[in-house]
């Protein structure tokens, strides 16, 4: 899909519980990974210095729905979508798949703030980052 950035990620035996599946709170993790990647992939990091100031994209809601165990060893498709751009925050939407099956989808919000004194402040994205994310808006979710 046109503006989905994807990523494989294996599941490691670390990250499974008693039942033999993933954890529920790794995917959280992994969805975090997709992020990440996806900044770099724009030659940015989620903290980074934008216009003399250090910047970060906090998270102030995020959730996930499973659908499908994930199991050691399953290489895991992970799709992260942008699914809206704000003035301060940017929605993603990280589908996770196995084998063509979906496994989970999770859904995160973060918004752009400057970091200092060890305290956030939000801000309005700059331009030239908007004008990127815009151009990765998932066509699929512009209908509502």
């Amino acid at each position: 899909m046109a503006g989905e950035f994807t990523m494989k990620r294996r599941v490691q035996f670390s990250e499974i519980d008693r039942a033999g599946v993933l954890y529920f709170g790794n995917y959280y993790r992994f969805m975090e990974e997709a992020e990440h990647a996806f900044w770099r992939s724009m030659g940015v990091s989620v903290v980074t210095e934008i216009d003399g100031h250090e910047i970060s994209w906090p998270r102030v809601r995020t959730s996930c729905e499973y659908y499908s165990p994930a199991r050691f060893e399953d290489e895991l498709q992970l799709a992260l979508r942008v699914t809206k751009v704000g003035s301060r925050s940017v929605g993603f939407e990280v589908e996770f798949t196995c084998k063509g099956r979906r496994i989970a989808l999770g859904r995160m919000t973060v918004v752009f703030c400057t970091i200092g004194a060890g305290k956030f402040r939000p801000v309005s994205i700059p331009e030239s980052l908007r004008g990127i994310l815009e151009n990765r808006l998932s066509l699929t979710d512009q209908t509502g």
